[in-house]
């Protein structure tokens, strides 16, 4: 966990008539690759019959020329990236997950975590249910069939499956008729939908996959909210409508595409602010501002339209390497890093060098990076995170999920500084991090930074139950006499 690792994201389209979905499902995907670069997929509608593949690897290399021509035509698709926050990252967590049952057929790809996943998912393997993955997507599929085998249509058994879900979902499902957007009642992750001018709906994590496909943002499913699209056009049901707004505001700070829109607000934007808060906070007398890249480099630019110092680059990126959190272990995420990023000694040789990232979390990139500013002949590294300092674990979809290995939870600022090897250190101020889009803050969930959960939290979240299923069991604490 040296650095923070993506949500997933999803895309889906309904099509007035057959054709070439799959492409445009690709094209989708590719515009939300930052989201997850584990594993995707894509499934095919055509007339009811659904076609699939999906593997482990990023999208250009799962969906080949090849593979893509096997999905072929039809009115229908959705697809999915995703990044394992439950569950392991090998190819059986791969989404969209495709379900047949007694009424048909349905393919379900989702963004999110449940706070109640390991008490629905031992409720059904009590009746006999038996679980192919080891993702809370998995209990969510599931429940929904089982509401569908009851109930006269698949929206009216997505509404019954809503109400016993607690936490973060955004998800699309996919029935021989109908595509189906949700978002759960706290709109903890964002969930989109525009239209082509063929009459195409798009829905997308993200507006940057409307654009990569030429969709006009029409606007955010709001939270609780299942829009149902048909060929008669979308159907809005608002049953659980109502609740408390709580957005995840590490959408804004990193997690996002810059060229995004959220909420109505711009993403660019949103972390610039970022940039001039901290130029508020942390007035350093320094000769140029550097981002890390990507997500730092808008704070970075931020901070110097603010503060009248000089932005620079200071890095240079290998733009043919993922990030490198997808390397499982952590010496290849360490060796990623090296080839990843490389400083632009011209530009930082002899300089006081005020150095923006997005957060930090372990402290161990940061260090390395520090370093590498060192070497280049940077006289003074004044780190400033464009992130509050992460105090709490996540239950909602970020992968942070021990307070053991956060670098603010067991240093003070000044140790923290030392540590990574900087001159100073500073987070963005908490009161300030809500403010981002301009409004009063209220909508944001801060938990992360300030602890104020808006949900009950799990008793036993489904990584640490699978985490310890799949020990030895020599070292198994619930085998142990």
């Amino acid at each position: 966990m040296s650095e923070i690792h993506e949500e997933c994201g999803v895309f889906g389209l309904f099509a007035p008539a057959k054709q070439d979905v799959a492409a445009t499902a690709y094209y989708g995907l590719f515009a939300l690759q930052h989201r997850g670069q584990e594993s995707a997929g894509i499934v095919v509608n055509d007339d009811g019959v659904f076609r699939s593949y999906k593997d482990i690897g990023l999208v250009n290399d799962v969906f080949t020329a090849e593979n893509l021509s096997r999905l072929g035509e039809g009115n229908m698709a959705v697809g999915h990236v995703r990044y394992s926050t439950t569950g392991s990252g090998g190819r059986e967590n791969a989404q969209p997950i495709v379900v047949n049952h007694l009424k048909g057929n349905m393919a379900l790809a989702h963004n999110g975590n449940l706070v109640n996943a390991s008490e629905l998912r031992s409720e059904l393997e009590s009746e006999g249910s038996i679980f192919h993955t080891t993702s809370d997507s998995e209990v969510i599929s599931y429940i929904i069939t089982k509401e569908r085998v009851k109930r006269r249509s698949i929206e009216e058994a997505v509404l019954a499956a809503m109400a016993r879900l607690r936490g973060a979902y955004s998800f699309l499902v996919m029935s021989p008729s109908k595509l189906i957007a949700v978002r759960d009642a706290h709109g903890f992750h964002p969930l989109c939908y525009g239209r082509r001018e063929d009459g195409t709906y798009v829905v997308a994590s993200e507006s940057c996959a409307l654009d990569a496909v030429g969709a006009q943002l029409i606007r955010e499913v709001e939270p609780g909210e299942m829009i149902v699209f048909t060929k008669d056009g979308p159907i809005s049901d608002r049953t659980h409508c109502g609740g408390e707004k709580h957005l995840c505001v590490f959408e804004f700070l990193y997690i996002a595409r810059p060229d995004s829109f959220i909420e109505g607000s711009s993403v660019h934007e949103a972390r610039k602010q970022a940039g001039r808060f901290l130029a508020e906070a942390f007035p350093i007398d320094a000769d140029i501002v550097i981002g890390v890249p990507d997500s730092g480099l808008d704070a970075a630019y931020g901070y110097a339209e603010a503060s009248g110092i000089p932005y620079g680059i200071g890095f240079i990126k290998n733009k043919y390497i993922g990030r490198t959190f997808i390397a499982p272990e952590q010496a290849a995420r360490e060796d990623r890093v090296r080839i990843k990023l490389n400083v632009l000694k011209s530009a930082i040789e002899g300089k006081r060098v005020i150095l923006v990232d997005d957060s930090i979390v372990r402290g161990t990139t940061c260090a390395r990076i520090v370093r590498m500013l060192r070497g280049a002949g940077a006289r003074e590294v004044h780190m400033l995170s464009s992130a509050p300092a992460f105090l709490n674990p996540c239950f909602y979809g970020t992968d942070i999920d021990s307070r053991e290995h956060l670098i603010a939870c067991n240093h003070t600022v000044p140790e923290i500084a030392r540590i990574i090897g900087a001159d100073s250190v500073g987070y963005l101020p908490l009161d300030k991090v809500v403010a981002l889009t301009g409004g009063d803050g209220t909508g944001f969930c801060t938990a992360c930074f300030g602890g104020n959960y808006p949900t009950e939290l799990p008793s036993e979240t489904m990584k640490s139950r699978f985490e310890r299923l799949e020990r030895p069991i020599s070292e198994n604490p619930k085998f142990k006499k």
